[in-house]
């Protein structure tokens, strides 16, 4: 792995050498950072079973409650693999802190990757929905002579909840932004589903492929630049839409706030990134009921 020459006080990029594919590769993983997320994770392992995840790579961040006991008594261990790790390093020569994410996606990809056809990145508050399909593999048929997919993010808030909700997530939280790809700073983003022999550089938003360079598709197959997938015409959820549910409930986005994150090495900025995301989302609703409809249309059990 080689650090690109980082632009800001954060390193954000990795170079590196795709790795081998290995006999038999086939179906999607999932590499996941993690921290005390036993409230939300058994929803999210049972979605994510039920549109066809094979193995869920799970970094835990030195989770104090119940996440990795959960996770191994949802998964067998054909399943799942957790990884104990550390998320906060600086380079000695520079002080430049180095992005935590971005190493787990690399180590993910190196070390795991062989063995997949897909490799999906994505955090647990968000999830990929199928609009076309059953599964997650039904929904990527669009793409599959591809390598590199950019999913733009839905953004869910608070949907009105004050406190926690009973019940599952995914069927509590109907409301996000009315446009995900606004230009709007930190609002609109990408996460992305790749093939990770076929990767050469990586981040946390974006990918570079070793026969396409940057070119990324949208779940529909149309290919953009990395940078012109920012364009409104890169826009599609029509067969695979990523879900982000950013604040949960008010009381949780305080949480939240007082928590901070791990890998952002500044707490103020944290706070004024995520505050400044939930007014912009706010500022411009629509109502999305595609993932109930989902969800209750296959019978997907989230457990309780």
């Amino acid at each position: 792995m080689r650090w690109l020459k980082p632009k800001s006080s954060d390193a954000k990029k990795l170079s590196i050498d795709p790795p081998a594919p290995r006999a038999g590769r086939h179906g999607i993983a999932i590499a996941a950072c993690v921290k005390n997320e036993a409230l939300y994770i058994k929803e999210w392992i049972r979605f994510h079973q039920a549109v066809g995840i094979r193995h869920f790579y799970i970094y835990d961040n030195g989770s104090s409650d119940e996440t990795c006991a959960l996770l191994r008594g949802l998964l067998s261990e054909e399943e799942l693999t957790i990884v104990p790790w550390a998320g906060r390093m600086r380079d000695a020569a520079t002080g430049t802190m180095l992005n935590g994410q971005v190493i787990t996606f690399a180590h993910a990809i190196l070390n795991f990757g062989g063995d997949y056809r897909w490799m999906a990145f994505i955090d647990v508050d968000e999830f990929l929905l199928p609009r076309h399909g059953r599964t997650l593999e039904d929904a990527l048929k669009a793409v599959a002579d591809f390598p590199n997919v950019s999913l733009p993010w839905h953004m869910f808030a608070t949907s009105g909840h004050d406190v926690p909700p009973d019940g599952p997530l995914t069927l509590n939280y109907t409301l996000r932004g009315a446009d995900p790809m606004t230009s709007k700073e930190n609002v609109s983003n990408f996460k992305c589903i790749v093939d990770p022999c076929e990767v050469t550089e990586v981040s946390v938003h974006q990918f570079q492929t070793r026969a396409h360079g940057d070119l990324t598709a949208n779940d529909a197959g149309k290919r953009f630049s990395r940078r012109g997938r920012k364009a409104p015409e890169f826009y599609s959820n029509q067969f695979l839409q990523l879900n982000h549910y950013y604040t949960k409930s008010r009381q949780e986005l305080m949480a939240k706030l007082d928590r901070g994150w791990v890998y952002d090495s500044s707490a103020t900025k944290y706070r004024e990134k995520v505050l400044s995301v939930v007014k912009s989302i706010e500022e411009d609703l629509v109502e999305d009921r595609s993932m109930i409809d989902f969800i209750e249309h296959n019978h997907i059990d989230l457990g309780s």
